[in-house]
């Protein structure tokens, strides 16, 4: 080989190394990691927290996730919140969404049901659930607050549907979301809670109580939606989280936390 035909090989040798270089990041696992910020209901809240980092690990990219009330959510994110997406604790939120323009119809999908469950940290409160609200002595009751939780909205279907709700309605100890009536419950504020089974099986670790489960036909199905917002239309963390709670692992996850 000539000098001038090594040099010229040596040459084309360095301008392909950075092309194969970028080949091998682009292919890589998430070569610039994204960050997406994940608005949930409150319900859903520890759930996602641990989806988001199975999702990291397996993506690259990180998940923030920000809990509140559904319907606080909804007011944010019409005013402008920050959010690539939502995982609402109803399915009317995400379609609103839609329907106005502020997220992709094309990703709105469900990814769990929930159930309500009667809920006492005493373990002897609880021994005949449907007797107990049918016509039992109730002295306060926990629920989340029907305007601004899927929840507390379906508590109040199910008062409604054994005609006690009205004669309840001075008794009831209202939390913003799910998590602080729960919390109601479990500091003893309240002596009773209508609360999503999974909160109930996490305060159960701490406070075995006593508890009885609503039947799913005193309310509408508790169906919770996801969707893809304006914001988050680029970001590739966003759409995968999305397509990740899907996945037979994701779902399997969403199971073990208490929801059909």
């Amino acid at each position: 080989m000539t000098r001038n035909r090594f040099v010229g090989l040596l040459l084309a040798l360095a301008g392909f190394l950075p092309l194969a270089a970028q080949a091998q990041g682009a292919a890589g696992k998430a070569a610039v990691p994204v960050v997406a910020r994940v608005a949930v209901a409150s319900n859903f809240a520890d759930a996602a927290k641990q989806l988001a980092a199975a999702y990291g690990k397996q993506s690259g990219h990180r998940i923030e996730v920000s809990a509140a009330s559904t319907g606080k959510l909804y007011a944010q994110i019409r005013h402008g919140a920050p959010f690539d997406a939502l995982l609402s604790a109803d399915a009317e939120t995400p379609r609103m969404l839609v329907e106005e323009g502020l997220a992709d119809g094309d990703t709105l999908h469900d990814y769990a049901i929930g159930r309500l469950v009667l809920w006492s940290r005493d373990p002897a409160r609880v021994k005949d659930g449907e007797a107990l609200l049918r016509k039992g002595e109730v002295e306060r009751l926990a629920i989340a607050n029907p305007e601004l939780a899927p929840y507390g909205a379906a508590a109040r279907e199910s008062l409604d549907y054994l005609r006690r709700w009205e004669e309840l309605r001075p008794r009831l100890v209202l939390g913003e979301n799910v998590g602080q009536a729960t919390q109601f419950v479990v500091s003893g504020a309240a002596p009773l809670g209508l609360l999503p089974r999974s909160l109930v099986q996490e305060a159960r670790k701490t406070h075995r109580g006593s508890g009885w489960e609503v039947p799913a036909s005193w309310h509408a199905p508790i169906v919770q939606s996801a969707v893809l917002l304006k914001r988050g239309e680029r970001n590739p963390a966003a759409r995968g989280f999305l397509r990740y709670l899907q996945s037979p692992a994701a779902k399997q996850r969403i199971r073990a936390f208490g929801y059909d």
